[in-house]
């Protein structure tokens, strides 16, 4: 019973130090020139996005390619 309260108020005390400070109020985290207002910036996914999808689709293909091969002998 020691160790579950333990594991326990490990787990809930370290989900509490992901938290993140909120934004400063004086609106001084802009990013470009044209005054856009987007806390945190515009980070640009779509590149690693698209190579995931991508090889994602390639381990599928594979995995569904080795089943019906298996299954044909």
């Amino acid at each position: 019973m020691k160790k579950l309260v333990l594991v326990l108020s490990i787990i809930v005390c370290s989900t509490m130090l992901f938290a993140q400070p909120t934004p400063p109020a004086g609106g001084s985290y802009t990013h470009g020139s044209g005054g856009n207002q987007q806390p945190g910036g515009g980070a640009p996914i779509d590149g690693g996005f698209s190579i995931l999808l991508a090889l994602g689709a390639i381990y599928a293909g594979k995995k569904l390619y080795g089943i019906r091969n298996k299954n044909e002998e």
